[in-house]
């Protein structure tokens, strides 16, 4: 078994796979000069020293017969021998190969954008950067108003940063929130000193002697700024994929196995694109719990256990004091109830479909709306809008029907 990539996927595979009673070699193979480490801490915790978190201690590796080469690449695959090439020249066969290698933050493509001081956020020296530059240079401009330039954005402000946010649409996280979401942390940021600027487009980053002094907007306006961080988007790391021609679009297209277009290699996480309902529709999702419930469908592929129920995609963010969680595909033209919380300022969005079925649930600061709500969206419970926008009334009330499908 050849795993490539050394992150949260290529690690939780590794060790499912031993657990599972796989006893055959597991060599991992990660580009990073590290053992894999959690990501989530280097957006929301990189002024801390404690952004810094392995995965599983060094010693487990070992303990469990799991081989890590380190600060290796894979730069050829070739299928038809079923080997790969790594930079070190050498050559490794594989029964089967897994494909983890993630995904790398899309570029700013903008003169002036090669400046130092312009960074971008996915590895440990970059949130070191990230830390550095914040505390030796005063005033960061943030290229991008998605989860990680916000919760940038957030650990900014808790420590006196000026902060700007620039964002090309019309409100934050347009992606990947409701309206209702992106307006009420916009209010929430601005309510703490972050200055927000939507509908703005960056025409050029500004540098004197080689470092980034402002960013210049297609409106004519100019933000200073000392650090600027670009988080503008991820591209899937699938250039292997595509060189062994294996199938791809926006992504390594692969089954609910988590099987690609070759029947030996499978892909898991950012890299690739997976059905994610009864649709078949082909997502790429980028979130720990996806590539932890892809790793175990491959490893019952592998080991001939049962499929396990695929699990519904959910995703988490803190900014500020609000932890949000967010469970179901976010799509427009929902119904969306809003439920107030237990706690001053907590609340759930709930979008229904025609059939008042939950498809997704926008909680922060509400764990009991958002364990609910993954609950109907996954047994495609029919609920009753207005019981479910009343406080008064439990979640386990707000039921409406016999389920879709029964």
């Amino acid at each position: 078994m050849v795993i490539v990539g050394a992150g949260h996927g290529g690690s939780t595979l590794a060790a499912l796979l031993r657990q599972a009673g796989f006893d055959g070699p597991v060599v991992m193979i990660g580009s990073e000069p590290h053992l894999p480490y959690h990501r989530p801490p280097l957006s929301k915790k990189f002024g801390d020293p404690g952004f810094q978190q392995p995965i599983r201690p060094p010693d487990f590796y070992a303990d469990n017969d799991i081989e890590v080469r380190t600060g290796a690449s894979v730069t050829a695959l070739d299928r038809s021998s079923q080997t790969v090439r790594l930079s070190t020249g050498e050559r490794l066969g594989y029964a089967h190969l897994v494909l983890a290698t993630g995904s790398s933050p899309r570029r700013l493509a903008v003169r002036g954008s090669d400046a130092a001081g312009v960074l971008t956020l996915r590895t440990i020296e970059d949130a070191a950067a990230l830390g550095r530059s914040l505390e030796a240079r005063g005033t960061l401009a943030i290229i991008g108003g998605g989860y990680v330039g916000m919760e940038v954005a957030a650990v900014a402000r808790s420590h006196d940063v000026p902060v700007t946010v620039v964002e090309r649409e019309n409100r934050i996280l347009a992606r990947v929130a409701s309206p209702d979401l992106s307006q009420r942390l916009t209010d929430y940021h601005r309510a703490r000193g972050t200055d927000i600027r939507v509908d703005a487009t960056v025409t050029e980053v500004r540098q004197q002697g080689g470092w980034a002094t402002a960013v210049d907007l297609a409106d004519g306006s100019t933000i200073a700024a000392d650090t600027v961080l670009v988080g503008i988007g991820a591209i899937p790391d699938d250039a292997l994929a595509h060189q062994a021609g294996l199938a791809c679009d926006g992504g390594v297209l692969v089954d609910w196995c988590g099987r690609t277009s070759d029947p030996s290699v499978f892909a898991i996480g950012d890299v690739a694109r997976r059905p994610i309902n009864d649709t078949g529709d082909l997502v790429r999702l980028e979130s720990i719990p996806n590539v932890t419930d892809q790793a175990k469908q491959v490893v019952a592929a592998l080991t001939g256990r049962p499929q396990p129920e695929p699990e519904v995609p959910w995703f988490w963010s803190d900014q500020f004091d609000i932890k949000l969680k967010i469970a179901g595909l976010v799509r427009p033209g929902a119904r969306i109830v809003p439920r107030p919380g237990k706690k001053p300022g907590s609340f759930a969005l709930y979008h229904l479909g025609a059939d008042e079925t939950v498809h997704a649930v926008e909680a922060a600061n509400a764990p009991s709306d958002f364990i609910a709500g993954k609950k109907f969206i996954a047994q495609r419970t029919p609920v009753s809008p207005g019981a479910l926008g009343d406080p008064s009334v439990s979640l386990h009330e707000v039921t409406a029907a016999t389920p879709v499908g029964s």
